[in-house]
């Protein structure tokens, strides 16, 4: 006999309706970003970078690490990161900076690379005058100028910092650590060590049109500066 002839209720009308939170507990959002977040991390990739110009200089985000001191309830965590900072025109620094959260972190590093910042000597704006070594700790760095249309041959931090010095046309080379703050030191370690035609006939009390033309002749700038 039906369920209307007997008056008992049906299977539809037994069920209760479920609330808003189900059996297994509210359902994690992935834009939002709820649930348990122990472990998490900052970028995992950070060697792309952020860019952004605020008036001629221009940072960018070489690395940004999860930290953690330790003290007497525990664990304080916080983000260090580190930024390099250029006007694409032959000045560039770097900085380091240490906050609990991230962009207060990058703001610190930010006003730190501002504070040090060096001028490199380059070659008709694009490229360096020689070839340099650079070295911090365990890491090695190789700079190698090259000819126009070359293009920008470096990777990780290298190439961070090489594209906020302005340089269009260099093959780097990293041979030792790949820790991104021994690389950024080793390139600054490079980057110090060039000169330009002008300082060093400056220094050896010559004509600027003497060191050109040894050079055409096939001796690089690098060793012209070393003799003597």
């Amino acid at each position: 006999m039906s369920d209307e002839t007997t008056g008992a209720p049906s299977a539809a009308s037994t069920e209760q309706p479920r609330g808003p939170r189900g059996p297994r507990g509210p359902r994690r959002s992935s834009a939002g970003g709820g649930g348990n977040d122990r472990g998490r991390r900052g970028p995992r990739d950070p060697q792309a970078g952020e860019e952004r110009a605020e008036g001629e200089l221009i940072d960018k985000l070489v690395a940004i690490n999860r930290v953690a001191k330790v003290v007497k309830g525990g664990k304080n965590f916080g983000f260090a990161a580190l930024v390099v900072v250029g006007d694409k025109k032959g000045r560039v620094g770097f900085g380091h900076g240490k906050a609990r959260e991230v962009p207060e972190a990058i703001r610190k590093a930010t006003e730190e690379a501002k504070k040090t910042l060096i001028r490199v000597p380059l070659r008709e704006g694009r490229t360096l005058h020689h070839d340099g070594d650079g070295r911090w700790g365990a890491g090695k760095v190789m700079l190698r100028s090259a000819p126009a249309g070359k293009g920008l041959i470096a990777g990780g931090p290298m190439r961070a910092v090489l594209e906020v010095l302005g340089v269009s046309d260099v093959v780097a080379k990293s041979k030792g650590s790949s820790n991104p703050y021994n690389m950024v030191r080793a390139t600054f370690d490079a980057l110090k060590r060039q000169s330009s035609p002008r300082q060093i006939a400056n220094r050896r009390s010559l004509k600027v049109a003497d060191l050109i033309g040894r050079r055409k002749d096939g001796a690089s700038l690098g060793e012209v500066a070393s003799e003597g």
